[in-house]
Order: structure tokens, then sequence, then C-alpha cells
């Protein structure tokens, strides 16, 4: 199969100034290039490949989170028929949370290294050893075995590389949120099909499925996704970075790209501002039983009613709002809106209240995830973006990790209210400095 590779971010990387300092002559003869390029992306044949590339990767990410919603659900009931008690319940989230934070980093890497097929084909044979694995879990440490190949189970960040080498910054945003259809897709079909096939053939069959799909799935990956999909452009580079780094698991490349202009701080911005939302959904089953005094049936259709919510805002919504709103101005909306959700979160007091902020806490979620993902891309070279979107997708698990603890406390101590005024301390300062400063240091939308 003939590798098809797009040369708009490329283009877009230098005409924002990556040759500075060029003699004349070579900064003509790259702009005659850059003709070349736009011309050749633009061709109809290219244009289709690309949306047949980019409709495939939303097909295998459905697939993908199918797979593993199937098998969150069951995971409880799981372990508690083989006597973990909600302590070592606790220590087996937490060990797939710091292997998937692990993980990150090192997959984005691989991918700039190796290609996003063969990073998108080590996801889904990591899936399904992970799938293999639960389903032969009879005992507790087989339990614990299952999560390891997790370390490398980033089929959704995978997803974002490909549609982020093949779509223009312009694009890139509303793309990415197209992935949110994949998301919520996932959580309603996933979480419904795992409940019917463990009730009607044991609780061990849905992962005999999710390992046949992923297999399907590597299959797919491995014979229609490209080989390669950066930039023509990018091809030396690429091959030099890739001998200057070394190996992927080169620490200092990856915390290099942190150092970068505009990385940091849109960074730490995408950390802080919805970490204290992401206490409290990790605290929520606990929240949803003692605050609200819901039935677990209830708090079941809370989950599926905030997944809903996420599928329509990240594939209807942000879309149209990057064609008319710079990154900036959606980047201080997000902020500006979680503010709000905080205070809402201090004031709460009923279950009608929360499915009220559910909707603006799903809106700044998301809005920011995407946002943030679009604006590091475009702050990085296009042979670094796959260790950047790594570096992104370290983010929920540390939220994860970090979260049955301090969110914990935070319930334990002060109550529900303390999430809310969390939310708001951290988002103010926020919005403040984002006002001040130039963030991101270049703005785009739509045309």
């Amino acid at each position: 199969m003939v590798a098809f590779q797009s040369g708009q971010c490329a283009v877009s990387y230098s005409l924002g100034g990556m040759n500075e300092g060029a003699s004349p002559g070579e900064e003509k003869q790259e702009l005659k290039f850059k003709r070349v390029v736009l011309q050749d992306q633009n061709k109809p044949e290219n244009m289709i490949q690309r949306q047949q590339v980019i409709r495939l990767t939303y097909l295998i990410t459905a697939v993908d989170l199918t797979c593993l919603f199937m098998q969150i659900g069951l995971i409880p009931y799981l372990a508690k028929n083989l006597g973990l008690d909600s302590v070592g319940f606790g220590y087996l989230q937490t060990t797939f949370g710091v292997l998937q934070l692990l993980g990150g980093p090192i997959f984005g890497r691989f991918a700039d290294q190796f290609g996003t097929r063969a990073a998108l084909t080590l996801s889904c044979l990591s899936g399904s050893a992970f799938f293999l694995l639960l389903s032969i879990s009879t005992s507790v440490p087989l339990l614990f075995l299952s999560r390891i190949p997790s370390v490398f189970m980033h089929g959704l960040p995978g997803a974002q590389m490909v549609i982020t080498d093949l779509t223009s910054p312009a694009e890139r945003a509303d793309a990415l949120g197209k992935l949110g259809l994949c998301f919520g897709i996932g959580v309603i079909i996933g979480s419904c099909l795992g409940g019917t096939l463990s009730t009607k053939f044991g609780i061990y069959f849905p992962s005999y499925v999710a390992l046949v799909a992923s297999l399907i799935s590597a299959t797919i990956v491995m014979t229609c996704i490209p080989a390669h999909t950066k930039p023509k452009t990018d091809g030396q580079a690429t091959q030099q970075s890739t001998l200057q780094s070394g190996s992927v698991f080169n620490l200092k490349e990856i915390l290099r790209l942190l150092k970068l202009p505009g990385v940091k701080e849109v960074f730490l911005i995408k950390i802080l501002s919805g970490l204290p939302t992401g206490f409290f959904l990790i605290m929520f089953s606990i929240i949803s039983m003692n605050f609200f005094g819901l039935e677990a049936a209830h708090t079941g259709y809370l989950m599926a009613y905030f997944g809903v919510l996420q599928m329509v805002v990240q594939g209807l919504v942000i879309g149209r709002l990057t064609s008319r709103f710079t990154e900036r101005t959606l980047l201080m909306l997000s902020v500006f809106v979680f503010s709000g959700v905080g205070i809402a979160m201090a004031l709460m007091t009923h279950v009608i209240h929360y499915c009220i902020i559910a909707l603006p806490m799903v809106f700044a979620l998301c809005t920011m995830g995407i946002i943030t993902d679009s604006i590091l891309t475009k702050a990085v070279p296009p042979s670094d973006t796959g260790a950047m979107l790594g570096i992104c997708a370290s983010v929920p698990p540390l939220t994860r990790t970090l979260g049955p603890t301090i969110g914990g406390v935070l319930y334990k101590v002060f109550g529900v209210p303390a999430f809310g005024y969390l939310q708001l301390v951290i988002n103010i300062p926020l919005f403040l400095y984002i006002l001040k400063n130039k963030i991101p240091l270049k703005e785009e939308k739509v045309q």
C-alpha cells in the first residue's frame, strides 16, 4: 500500500518562522517548495485519501473505546468475586493510572520515531494482551498482572496523532473534537454491551469479545493505515531527530518539548484548570450515594447523561465555535466557565442542581481539552506532535492517580463544596494570567 503523507502541517510550521535567518536565496527556494507542497496537497486524490484515513481512524477509535468500556464496568464485580476489598480495588485502579501516566509520553515518542501505524498497532496489540490476561484472571495476582499491557494502550492519543498529521492547524480543533463522538459511542455501547454479555454468558465473556475486536482492529491498522502520516518535508527531520534523541525512553527529549516557547504555560493551564472537577468526578460514585442519596442504577443514568453531553459538545458544538472564535477566546471562555462551575458546585445541594451544572462542566472540560491539545501541537515541530500528544495523554491518568487520595481527603474533611471552592480559587488566577499574557502565542480560527 502506498503510504499517504500530508504536507500541510510542515508548511504551517515553516510559515511561523522556523527558518529565520536563512539567506534570501534559501528563503526564495523554500517559498517555491511550499507552493509545490500546497499544490500537491490540494489534489483531489490526496484530499480523498486523507478523508478516508481519518474516517477509518474514527471507526478504529470507536471500537477501541467500546472494548475498553465493556470491561471498565465489570472490573469491580470481577474484583469482588476474586475476594478483593475496596482498598485492594483502589490499588488496582491506581496501578492502571500509573502505568497509563508513564506510558503516554513514551507512546508519543514511539509514534514520532516509528510512525503512527506502528503506534496504533502497538496500542491494539497491547489491548489484545490486556483482554487476554483479563479473560484468564482467576486470581488477584493475575488481575493485577492484566494491568501491565495498559502501559501502551493509548488508542485515543494514537488517533489524535493521525488526525493531527492529516489536518491543517485551522481544521485541527474541529477534527479532534469529533473524536468525542467516538468516545460517546464507546461509553454508551461499551457499557450496555458489557453488562448484557456478562449477564447472559458470564463475567469473562466480554473480555473474549474485546480480545477478538482488538485483534481485528490491529489487522485493519496494519493493512489500511499509512505507515507514516507526517508531512513529507518532515521525513529527513524526523530521521535526524531519531538519531540525535536515541531511545523512545529518553526523558530529556520529552522534557525538551515543555521548554519550547508557549508550551509550558498552556500545559500547566491544561492540568490545573480542570483538576478539581476531575477529583469530583473520580469521587462521584461515593458522592452520588452519600451526598445525593442515589441508588446504583440512578448513578448509572447520571453517568450516561454525562457521556451524552460530552458526545454532543465535542462532536457538534466545538467545531462550530472554532470556526467563529480564536483559540485564545475559547481558552479564556473555558477558564471563565470553570470558575462559574466552581461557584455552582459550592452551592449545590440536590441532584437536580448537578444535572444543570453538568452542561457547563462538560462544555468547559471538553473545550479546554481540545483547544489546549490543538495549541500544543502547533507549538512544537511537526516531527514532535506525537510526543506532545503523548504528554497531553498523561494528564487524565495523573488525575486518576491523585484523585482517589486528594479527592477522598477533600470530601471527608470539607465536604462536596470544597471541590467547588477549589475550582474557583484555581481558575480565577488562571483567567487573569491568560488575560494579562499573550496565550497562545499565535491565534487561529477556521475561516
